[in-house]
C-alpha cells in the first residue's frame, strides 16, 4: 500500500520509473493524503512527458516593475516618454480592482469598470492615454508569453483635437502675459518651430548669434530629438536672438531655461503648469494646449505657401508624410 502512516501524518511510498519515491504529505487526513498522492504521480508523469505547467501571470502590480524596466530600456534616449509611461501606470496602479488582478483576468468588464471610475475625476483624453499605456503594458506580457490573449482596449471616441492654432491677436495676448519662463519658451516655440521638450532642453552651447549664410539673426542647434531628422539646425528671428540676448545677460545655467536646480533644465510638466494657470486666465479654449504653439507656426508656414520638405526640415518631422498635413492648412483662426 501505498500510502501509510507514520505518527500524526500520513506519508506516501511508490516505485516511479525504478526509483522509490517516499514523502510525508504532513497531512492527518487519509483521503486528503491520497489526493496529495495522485497529484505527485501526476507531476512526476507531466514532467516524464515533457509537459509543464505554465505558471500563473502576475498580477498587474506586480508586473509593473519588469514593464518600467523595459520601457526604460526601449525609450532610452526618451526620458520624457519614460516619465509618461510612469504616471500613467501610476494611475492604473491606484485602481485596485485591475492593480490587484492577475495579468490573464484582465478582461474588458474589468477595463470597463476602471474607465467608469476614471472618467468620474480626469479628462477623457486622460482615460485615453491610460487605457494605451495597459494596451502596451499587455502586449508586452503577451510577447514574453506569460498570458496567451489580450482583451480588447477601444480608445474613449469625442477626445478633443490637439490641433488648436493661436490667433494672432490671442498669441500678443498671451506673450504679453508676465509669466516666466514660459513667455519666452512659447516666443522660442512660435518662431523657430521647436517642440516643447526641445526648448526646455536647450543649452547655450546650442545657440550661435552671428550671422551664418542665410540665418541673419544666427541660429541654435538641436543635438537630440525624436527621430535622426530632429537633430537639426534651425535659424533664429530677431525677436528671438533680442530675447536670447537679455536671458544671456543674467546667465547663471548651461541651460538657457533652468530649473529649479541651475544643473538640470526646466521640467516640461513645470511649463505646462504655468500655461493652465495662464490660459484660464486668458480663457483661452482648453484645447490649446503647449503643442498648439508647434502647430500654430507650422501652421502658419503652411498657409504661408512653405512646402512640405521645408516644414519637415525646419520641424525634424521624421517624413515629408507629417508635414504635409501643414501644407495649405486650414486650422488658423483669423483675428477678431
Amino acid at each position: 500500500m501505498s500510502i501509510y502512516k507514520r505518527g500524526k501524518y500520513y506519508s506516501f511510498d511508490f516505485i516511479f520509473k525504478g526509483k522509490r519515491v517516499q514523502q510525508s504529505t504532513h497531512q492527518s487526513d487519509r483521503r486528503v493524503a491520497r489526493q496529495l498522492e495522485a497529484a505527485f504521480r501526476t507531476v512526476l508523469a507531466k514532467g516524464e512527458m515533457g509537459i509543464v505547467e505554465r505558471k500563473r501571470p502576475p498580477r498587474l502590480k506586480d508586473f509593473a516593475q519588469p514593464f518600467m524596466q523595459e520601457i526604460a530600456v526601449q525609450c532610452a534616449p526618451k526620458p520624457r516618454t519614460i516619465s509618461f509611461y510612469r504616471e500613467k501606470l501610476a494611475r492604473l496602479l491606484e485602481f485596485e480592482p485591475l492593480s490587484g488582478a492577475a495579468l490573464d483576468m484582465i478582461d474588458e468588464a474589468l477595463i470597463a469598470k476602471f474607465v467608469q471610475q476614471r472618467l468620474l475625476e480626469v479628462s477623457l483624453t486622460s482615460v485615453n492615454r491610460e487605457l494605451a499605456t495597459l494596451r502596451r503594458l499587455l502586449r508586452l506580457a503577451r510577447e514574453w508569453k506569460l498570458i496567451n490573449t489580450i482583451p480588447r482596449i477601444r480608445l474613449l471616441a469625442g477626445e478633443r483635437s490637439r490641433d488648436f492654432v493661436l490667433s494672432h491677436r490671442q498669441e500678443e495676448l498671451y506673450l504679453r502675459a508676465e509669466v516666466q519662463p514660459l513667455q519666452d519658451v512659447a516666443l522660442l516655440i512660435l518662431d523657430t518651430g521647436l517642440r516643447v521638450g526641445e526648448a526646455a532642453s536647450l543649452q547655450w552651447a546650442d545657440i550661435r548669434l552671428d550671422p551664418v549664410g542665410e540665418a541673419r539673426y544666427g541660429f541654435l542647434r538641436v543635438r537630440v530629438g525624436k527621430s535622426g531628422n530632429a537633430r537639426r539646425n534651425v535659424p533664429l528671428t530677431g525677436r528671438v536672438r533680442e530675447m536670447l540676448i537679455a536671458r544671456g545677460a543674467l546667465q547663471r545655467s548651461a541651460y538657457i531655461f533652468p530649473g529649479k536646480n541651475d544643473d538640470k533644465p526646466i521640467l516640461v510638466t513645470s511649463l505646462d503648469h504655468k500655461h493652465r494657470k495662464l490660459r484660464k486666465l486668458l480663457k483661452l479654449p482648453d484645447e490649446f494646449v503647449l503643442h498648439g504653439l508647434l502647430h500654430t507656426m507650422l501652421s502658419r508656414l503652411g498657409e504661408s505657401g512653405v512646402e512640405a520638405f521645408t516644414i519637415m526640415r525646419i520641424a525634424g518631422h521624421s517624413s515629408v508624410t507629417v508635414s504635409q498635413r501643414y501644407v495649405h492648412a486650414p486650422h488658423l483662426h483669423h483675428d477678431c
